[in-house]
């Protein structure tokens, strides 16, 4: 999965504004449920009430919605279940149900088709030839009719650059120019199926929370490296947001007082040590050349000594901000990911050498996660997102009748 921003919003109990005026908050312990079955299933009901810490009343009562609509099962006897009672885990149906993801940036927008597990089941790609509105809803309804030509879709969810309320308007987001635009009523409007817009990392944050290296613990944070540096923190099981979030702030931490400077006047911060332009551009200062990121890193991969002096110092500064966030946030693990994640096979050593100095030696050992999905994983994030609206619509929303799934 992938960075440009800081994470936003990513709330699974916000519905559709057609149901919140006859819908009730999705209870907490509901959405554990189903976001415990959905990720560890088939899971045993001991199990279940273990990691979640309910008993077996409340288990029962808890999961009663969520089989009336047909989204749990009981598989078949565990054959691991040993002597005794035979065991019934449940597990989610996989009746088929698909979800698009897209990730939306200034020049581009990539989709994924995916089951209700962000299992990518297809891709398709479209230009974004002019950022405006207009251009950019006609080219996502042709990239989601594309990957829905042989699959109904459920829900689509898009993740973009910049501050997004209420998963739907974008109200800031600068790769695209745009100040308050409904995107997520724009396309609901030609496509007739709910669309949930949210920030690309805490898309990405939502996508490692419940599919990722998220899945064992509450708290971590999430941190990409690419166009720009995003930071997404998850807390007990909730993504961060505020009225900062999506503002790009993780991009200025100071790092290398003797760095390079940034647009914004700043030393040694974060745009200006980790960014793919920023280090194309001290590597190409160095070898008196235009260089791109990829090759700044199979030059450096081959012992380029002028390639490896820029990427070792980039991965001292990553190693801090590692240190920094860990430490501050008191989280123990952190996932990288983004386009220029590749700096990490480069210079790894510097990157965990420099981030385990920062931290205290009596703290708990620091996990480091590198997420190298590229493009898709952030487009299966904003999938994960609409798979989120949509599990918490199941105990928010009347069922059809026959199908298990709830009205739209």
């Amino acid at each position: 999965m992938h960075g440009s921003t800081e994470a936003g919003s990513t709330d699974p109990r916000s519905t559709h504004p057609r149901d919140a005026a006859v819908t009730p908050p999705i209870s907490e312990s509901a959405m554990s449920l189903a976001r415990a079955v959905l990720m560890h299933g088939p899971i045993s009901r001991g199990d279940l009430g273990r990691r979640l810490g309910l008993s077996p009343a409340s288990l029962t009562r808890l999961s009663r919605p969520f089989f009336d609509r047909g989204l749990f099962v009981e598989t078949n006897d565990d054959p691991n279940g040993g002597v005794g009672r035979p065991t019934r885990p449940l597990d989610v149906r996989m009746d088929g149900r698909r979800f698009v993801g897209v990730k939306l940036t200034g020049e581009d927008a990539f989709g994924v088709l995916t089951d209700l597990r962000t299992t990518l089941l297809a891709t398709a790609h479209r230009p974004i030839p002019a950022p405006d509105p207009e251009t950019v809803v006609a080219q996502l309804v042709a990239l989601v009719r594309e990957l829905s030509e042989t699959d109904a879709v459920t829900a689509v969810g898009v993740s973009v650059g910049g501050n997004v309320t209420g998963s739907r308007v974008v109200t800031r987001a600068p790769f695209l120019g745009w100040r308050d635009v409904d995107l997520a009523s724009a396309l609901e409007a030609r496509l007739g199926i709910p669309v949930l817009v949210e920030n690309d990392v805490a898309g990405l944050a939502a996508a490692e929370q419940w599919f990722g290296a998220g899945r064992d613990t509450a708290s971590f944070a999430v941190l990409t490296i690419g166009i720009g540096v995003g930071y997404g923190l998850v807390i007990n099981d909730q993504v961060i947001s505020t009225p900062n979030s999506g503002l790009g702030l993780g991009g200025h931490v100071p790092l290398n007082a003797d760095g390079p400077v940034c647009d914004a006047g700043h030393h040694g911060c974060s745009n200006a040590m980790l960014t793919e332009s920023a280090i194309q551009a001290r590597a190409g200062r160095l070898l008196g050349r235009d260089l791109g990121y990829p090759e700044v890193l199979a030059l450096a991969e081959a012992g380029d000594p002028s390639a490896l002096t820029v990427l070792r110092a980039s991965g001292r500064a990553l190693g801090r901000l590692v240190a920094l966030i860990t430490n501050i946030a008191m989280v123990d693990t952190i996932v990288l990911s983004g386009e220029g994640i590749g700096l990490f096979t480069v210079v790894s050593d510097e990157i965990l050498g420099t981030a385990r100095e920062g931290r205290d030696p009596e703290a708990t050992p620091l996990r480091i996660s590198v997420n190298h999905g590229g493009t898709s994983s952030w487009a299966r994030g904003a999938a994960a997102v609409a798979i989120q609206h949509t599990l918490a619509s199941l105990t928010l929303s009347p069922q059809v009748e026959g199908t298990g799934w709830p009205q739209r």
